[in-house]
């Protein structure tokens, strides 16, 4: 009977003390979630979505990109010297690290799988692989652009006291104090001297 189908499928589901069906299914339904998988999938689900899989194509290159540059030199090279790998592969590197920076962009307006959160765990991961051999295990570090404007702005402010308190002093007026002898002593002792006369 179709309206009884329901507690049917409860009934044997949760027939064991263990209930370990329920248990397995919502363990992996949180799982999914937990992970956003559903941001890697088209709106129907019915299979990876463009941008993943543009992704992923970007991320292997580079894979591949970083292992062709080691092949026959990891021999001759120091643990530190990982020079051809950052001179060959910066501009897949860059390409990928722009493309996943845009995903991130899309994917909190609500992108192509219609979800507005994280990206799904997979490019996460290979992001954050990626991102951890360039700057870590090959050390290929990019200069910062803004150093210079940074060092101005700091060495101004520093320096602006200095400018304020040597203009206070050049342009303020300095008094000289005069000495000015009270009359009082002079006229007091006039005053004695005329007492002496008649007395």
């Amino acid at each position: 009977n179709s309206s009884e189908s329901h507690n049917c499928a409860k009934s044997i589901l949760t027939s064991d003390r263990l209930q370990i069906v329920v248990t397995l299914s919502e363990f992996f339904n949180e799982t999914w979630e937990a992970a956003n998988c559903a941001n890697c999938l088209k709106n129907s689900s019915e299979g990876l979505s463009n941008s993943t899989v543009e992704f992923l194509d970007l991320f292997n290159k580079s894979l591949t990109c970083f292992e062709h540059n080691l092949q026959g030199q990891t021999i001759y090279l120091s643990p530190n010297n990982y020079t051809e790998v950052c001179k060959n592969c910066n501009e897949t590197y860059e390409m990928l690290n722009d493309l996943y920076n845009n995903l991130q962009r899309k994917n909190r307006q609500g992108g192509e799988s219609g979800h507005s959160a994280h990206l799904c765990i997979d490019v996460e991961d290979a992001m954050n692989i990626t991102r951890k051999l360039w700057s870590r295990t090959f050390n290929c570090s990019v200069p910062c652009s803004d150093t210079v404007p940074v060092i101005a702005v700091s060495s101004f402010i520093l320096f602006l006291p200095i400018v304020f308190y040597l203009s206070s002093f050049l342009h303020s007026k300095q008094k000289k104090r005069i000495l000015i002898l009270p009359k009082r002593i002079q006229s007091n002792a006039s005053l004695v001297n005329i007492q002496e006369k008649y007395s």
